[in-house]
């Protein structure tokens, strides 16, 4: 059925905030269009729903029914994070009265006693979601670009303003608790899958009359909560069919937040327990556990260093001011291996033609074959886009060329060298090295400002980050044009001056090295690959160093210090078993790990154990393990930032996350010094100086800030 879509007089013109907009068949269209963009909720939000609520309620009698759409581009956005990163205990009173006054503005709109839909016509994730899922019915534009999700658990929050109670109610616990706990975000289809859309809509004019529609076909509409004998479909009181879900859960959950997180934690007691409760004790509920969230310090941790600090970086916060925007049309990539291979593939998938060059043209085709069958047939456009070739001459139109071969500084200066040549004369040349200095390799080409480093993460087309490093001579207009090509393929770019292993590798160094370091003690190795975990690490320092191989850190320390002995007992460690013992990790199949030949699952080898492990973990408690592993990255960051290679606290933060797996729970390496409180952590590495060695020893520049009372 299609209404029509005029409006009488009675358009509300005393809050423009949210239009309120009443026409002949009864029908009030609320339209959200809150100040600036997207739609928050915030305090505009609040006045303004209050105005219209009221005026629903006063009007009952003449309305039809009630739908609930957004002039933005999204339908709603979220929280107002500003303010909730602001909320502690000493203010955490008035903001429990102002989330109570939302949840109660969205429990009367739907005991209305009249239909209410939501037309959704753009993304609603977190309170947008939350403000779709209070209306009885949910239409939703299928556009492949709107999202449908609840985000919070991300931040260190959870859906307070009735998102866990309702999609408890509506799904059921089982159901519910990936998609509150893991910030799943939902395209529309998906989200009709799920249960929290009913109706899809080609486009705007059928979302309202699809929405119009079923408001004027269901007069008598309720949420199911408000049926009489309404249950949750998987929960039940006393019920010993719900008794495996209750015991399970926990434990799985655990397992994966290793109780660095406790956002998934308190959703999965909110779910529980408000399932056993009535729906209004059930939003109680939730609000309490909210309110642990918000004033915590882990959700400050995580909404400053994922919303904030990434917001500045990928808004351009690094990026030299002054010079146009550019989009990289024809990149070349020097080597068709693993690093090269990848950086190919999400250059093509961005829109750019890739020229794939190695020594033969078979070794560049074997590497197209690869991406062929990582890509699949779903993406054939993007495989088009790549050329493989042996010949240099295929460079030619390349307005960037990035070089990916072994980490030999004469190689590099090689292909760069040759590639340089065939290039256009203002390509930017890159070189996608970890650890060598950039300006050194800026002597392969004739115009040293055109060089820059760009540094991706393995696997590149999962990994989030690319490190760009300026060396001596590169020109603002380089450096502004490799931080567009890093924003064009979908990466979040961090900028850093030239050393040695940069930031990220060098930071990475400590990490692997100090667990080298445990085992060479007498800590038992498994214990330190499990207490890495438990500090939040995505991967334990064993297990990585067999990723890179154990000659890694030992050749890079040679090149720092050729010919001195190893004194430290982490690289006599690493030496004995690469060296002495054949055990180089996982590519030789033997490391600080077996893996076994028929596929099976790696175990720690035993021999660690035997030869290094003392009876009592060498006396190191499990606390001093743990920070051990945090704090010799953080206390790297503050000398790498001190010595001018980091020139911002979001690029350090957000490359130990996204970089080399820093614990997200901290919010990177420096938030963890602020969290911790500057006194405290200079008085707990001092404390680990004294036990451990003087690498825990504050550098003069964090304990002066430390004394002032100063944060990062």
């Amino acid at each position: 059925m299609t209404t029509d879509k005029t409006t009488d007089e009675t358009t509300d013109k005393t809050s423009q905030h949210i239009r309120y907009e009443h026409d002949r068949y009864g029908i009030v269209t609320l339209t959200l269009d809150l100040p600036g963009s997207p739609n928050v909720m915030n305090t505009d939000y609040r006045t303004a729903m209050a105005t219209a609520v009221d005026r629903l309620e006063a009007e009952r009698d003449d309305i039809t029914g009630v739908v609930v759409t957004s002039a933005k581009q999204t339908f709603f956005a979220g929280g107002d994070l500003d303010a909730l990163i602001s909320v502690t205990p000493d203010n955490a009173h008035a903001f429990a009265a102002e989330l109570a006054a939302i949840k109660d503005q969205l429990r009367r709109l739907e005991t209305l006693g009249r239909p209410v839909a939501a037309a959704v016509n753009g993304s609603a994730l977190g309170c947008g979601l939350e403000i779709a899922l209070a209306c009885h019915h949910r239409v939703c534009l299928d556009d492949p670009a709107l999202r449908l999700g609840f985000p919070e658990a991300t931040l260190g929050l959870l859906p307070g303003a009735g998102g866990v109670t309702r999609t408890v109610r509506m799904l059921g616990v089982q159901a519910a608790l990936p998609l509150l706990t893991e910030g799943r975000r939902l395209r529309p289809g998906q989200a009709q899958d799920v249960g929290w859309v009913h109706e899809l809509a080609a486009d705007h004019d059928e979302l309202l009359d699809k929405a119009r529609a079923w408001v004027l076909a269901n007069p008598g509409a309720v949420q199911p909560w408000d049926t009489p004998g309404h249950q949750v479909p998987d929960l039940k009181p006393l019920d010993p069919a719900s008794y495996d879900l209750l015991a399970v859960a926990p434990a799985v959950l655990r397992k994966k937040t290793h109780g660095c997180y406790p956002a998934p934690e308190k959703i999965l007691a909110a779910a529980v327990e408000g399932a056993l409760l009535d729906f209004d004790t059930a939003l109680q509920v939730e609000s309490r556990y909210l309110l642990e969230l918000v004033t915590g310090q882990v959700a400050k941790n995580l909404i400053g260093t994922f919303w904030f600090q990434l917001g500045e970086l990928k808004a351009g916060r690094s990026r030299p001011s002054g010079h146009a925007p550019y989009r990289t049309r024809k990149v070349g990539v020097l080597g068709a291996g693993m690093m090269g291979t990848g950086i190919a593939q999400v250059s093509a998938l961005a829109g750019i033609d890739v020229v794939l060059k190695d020594v033969t043209a078979e070794a560049a085709e074997r590497g197209r074959a690869r991406i062929a069958e990582a890509l699949g047939e779903r993406h054939a456009t993007a495989l088009d886009r790549i050329t493989p070739t042996g010949d240099d001459a295929d460079l030619a139109g390349c307005d960037l060329v990035i070089e990916a071969v072994f980490e030999d500084h004469r190689l590099k200066n090689t292909v760069l060298a040759a590639a340089e040549t065939a290039a256009l004369p203002d390509a930017v040349i890159a070189s996608n090295t970890s650890t060598l200095p950039i300006t050194g390799l800026a002597d392969a080409v004739p115009d040293p400002d055109r060089f820059v480093g760009l540094h991706f993460f393995s696997p590149v087309a999962r990994m989030p980050l690319v490190e760009i490093i300026r060396s001596e001579g590169t020109s603002d207009a380089t450096l502004a044009r490799a931080f567009d090509y890093v924003l064009q393929i979908d990466k979040t770019p961090i900028v850093v001056n030239d050393s040695r292993g940069f930031y990220t590798t060098r930071v990475f160094g400590t990490y692997i090295t100090e667990g080298a370091a445990l085992v060479a003690e007498g800590v038992h190795p498994a214990l330190v690959e499990n207490m890495a975990k438990k500090a939040g690490m995505a991967v334990g320092p064993l297990a990585v160093l067999d990723e890179v191989t154990l000659t890694l850190p030992l050749q890079a320390r040679d090149q720092a210090e050729p010919g001195v002995p190893y004194a430290d007992p982490a690289y006599q460690l690493l030496d004995t078993l690469a060296r002495e013992l054949g055990r180089t990790g996982k590519a030789d199949g033997a490391g600080f790990y077996d893996y076994p030949a028929d596929g099976s699952p790696k175990t720690l080898w035993p021999g660690l154990a035997e030869r290094w492990t003392t009876p009592d973990d060498a006396g190191v408690p499990e606390q001093d393990i743990h920070d051990r592993l945090l704090f010799v990255q953080a206390l790297e960051t503050v000398r790498i930032l001190d010595q001018g290679v980091l020139t911002s606290v979001a690029d350090a933060n957000i490359g130990s996350v996204y970089g080399i797996g820093f614990a997200p729970w901290t919010g990177g390496t420096l938030q963890l010094i602020n969290a911790y409180g500057p006194q405290a952590f200079v008085a707990r590495a001092d404390h680990l100086a004294d036990a451990y060695g003087d690498r825990f020893r504050p550098p003069a520049v964090l304990r002066e800030r430390a004394g002032r009372g100063e944060r990062f």
